[in-house]
Formats: C-alpha cells, sequence, structure tokens
C-alpha cells in the first residue's frame, strides 16, 4: 500500500474542524469518482447543494478544471484516473490537503462495452471490469485508510462510501456481459466493504440506478449506448437509436429514465440512515424491485 501516514494524521488533527455550509451534508467532505461529466457531475452539483465541500475525481481534466469554476469555492477538481493505484493514493492525499479529510466516498466512475458473447473482446472485458470493479477495490481501500484515522481520532465520527452501481447488478443484461458481471462484482464488494469498515463507523452501501437515458452516456452520437445497442441487435426491430430509446423507457412503469436528482436523493437516505449497511438500493422507477 502506498504511504499515507502523514495525511492520515492531517486527516485526524481536523477532524472536528469542519467548514460547514447549510445543507443535509452541511460540513461533509465529498469525492465523486468520474465527477466532472454524465451522471457524477449531477451528484456533485446536487450534494453541493446540500452543503458538502466536492472533490471532482476525474479523468477529463478540460471538463473538470471548467466544472470546478462553474460549481463554486467548495468544490475542486483533482485529475485522477481510477485504476491507478498511485493517481488514486496522490487523490485522497489531496483531499486531505485541500480540505482536510474525507467523510464520504461517492465511486461512480464508470464505463461500458455492450457485444454478443462471441464477438466481446477479451480486451473490452477487462477495461470494463478494470474500471467498474478494479478502481471500485482501490478507492475504497484508500479512503478508508483516511476515514479509519478520524474515526480513532473522534470516535463519534461517521462516513460513507457509496458506489454507484446500476439495476444491472440486480438482474442480467443480455448482449452486455462485461458491464453486469463487473455491477454484480461491485455488490459483493460492498456487502463485503461494509463487514470490515463497521466498526469504524463506516457504512458501505451501493446505489442501483434505472438506465439515466438523457446522459452522455447514452446519447454520444458516435459510441453512446443508443448507438451501442442498436448495432449490437439488444432490440429485436429497432432500426434508430430513438426506438432503442422508446423501448428502453416502455421497460419503466414510470415510463422515464432516472435523473440525477433522484440518484442524490437516495445518496442523501443512505448518508443520513445509521442502522443500513451493505445494502444494494434500487433507484429504477419500478423496472427492478427487490423482495
Amino acid at each position: 500500500m502506498i504511504d499515507l501516514s502523514s495525511w492520515k494524521k492531517i486527516a485526524a488533527d481536523k477532524v472536528n474542524s469542519r467548514d460547514a455550509a447549510p445543507g443535509r451534508l452541511s460540513g461533509k467532505i465529498a469525492v465523486v469518482t468520474g465527477g466532472a461529466q454524465g451522471l457524477g457531475r449531477g451528484i456533485c452539483e446536487g450534494i453541493y447543494k446540500e452543503g458538502a465541500s466536492v472533490v471532482i475525481a476525474d479523468i477529463n481534466r478540460d471538463e473538470g478544471e471548467k466544472f470546478e469554476k462553474a460549481l463554486g469555492g467548495r468544490a475542486k477538481f483533482i485529475y485522477t484516473n481510477v485504476t491507478d493505484e498511485e493517481s488514486v493514493a496522490n487523490l485522497m492525499a489531496e483531499t486531505v490537503s485541500h480540505f482536510g479529510g474525507i467523510d464520504l466516498l461517492i465511486s461512480n466512475a464508470g464505463v461500458l462495452r455492450a457485444g454478443p458473447l462471441g464477438e466481446l473482446e477479451c480486451a473490452d472485458f477487462e477495461f470494463v471490469t478494470r474500471v467498474n470493479y478494479i478502481a471500485y477495490f482501490i478507492c475504497a481501500k484508500y479512503a478508508s485508510e483516511i476515514m479509519k484515522a478520524q474515526h480513532e481520532a473522534n470516535p463519534d465520527w461517521r462516513g460513507d462510501i457509496i458506489e454507484i452501481n446500476s439495476k444491472s447488478g440486480l438482474a442480467g443484461s443480455n448482449k452486455n456481459s462485461a458491464y453486469a458481471g463487473s455491477k454484480f462484482g461491485g455488490i459483493g464488494l460492498t456487502a463485503s466493504f461494509a463487514l470490515e469498515l463497521c466498526e469504524y463507523n463506516i457504512k458501505v452501501n451501493a446505489i442501483c440506478p434505472g438506465n439515466y437515458l438523457d446522459g452522455p452516456l447514452w446519447t454520444n452520437p458516435e459510441n453512446g449506448l443508443f448507438v451501442q445497442y442498436l448495432k449490437a441487435g439488444k432490440v429485436p426491430g429497432a432500426k434508430t437509436t430513438e426506438d432503442v430509446k422508446k423501448h428502453y423507457e416502455s421497460m419503466v412503469p414510470m415510463r422515464r429514465g432516472v435523473y440525477p436528482s433522484d440518484i442524490v436523493r437516495a445518496i442523501l437516505y443512505a448518508v443520513e440512515q445509521e442502522y443500513e449497511t451493505g445494502q444494494a438500493i434500487p433507484v429504477t422507477g419500478g423496472q427492478i424491485m427487490l423482495h
């Protein structure tokens, strides 16, 4: 493990002196991976409005720097490659250096490569696994080191790790095995981390959204999911990307995709409740129901 001992001491020393802004996350220091774009951007905006100081961790430097300026004075962009251990350790160190600690890690960064089993390349499978599964482990590993030091300094301190998972972590996804497999694995990590970190007052939960059909992951005209799924034949009879969109909307009882605001409400719930950890929380408009 990369040594964070000096940063753990700083976080422990400052755990009782948080800058507070009004809101349900007042005084919380949050790290959001993949925070410069798409769903991550909406999450950053939502938790910032609720009083959190927000670290925008992303590989997209241009968008991240612009977003930092747009979001406000309690925002900080830190260039991060979540698949690189040293980059993630640097993210946690810089967060402590700038804000004084870490109270909330939202592991949101994710990628998708769709295709039938016989056509899916091993390189694509490994890429999805590296970003969606292994990177979650790396981020939780280094964030929890800072968090544990804060708990040692103040036993009343409480922290949260939240993975933005997917409905594809709760049910298989046709011709989308790399993504679904990585998300099923993420729920296993969530439950296991929850058991290990409970003694440090760190709750670990996963939020499993439905499809963010209005986000760039879906709508990008070159490699968005509407295009990928049309090419992969995931929607029988679909002739256009609009046909694909209508198909996915029709599968949701509430007849729409998820919005970032839906995810933010689930994050607030996961942070505020004190007696729930290791859970996978569906936010799917009724498409996936747990019993």
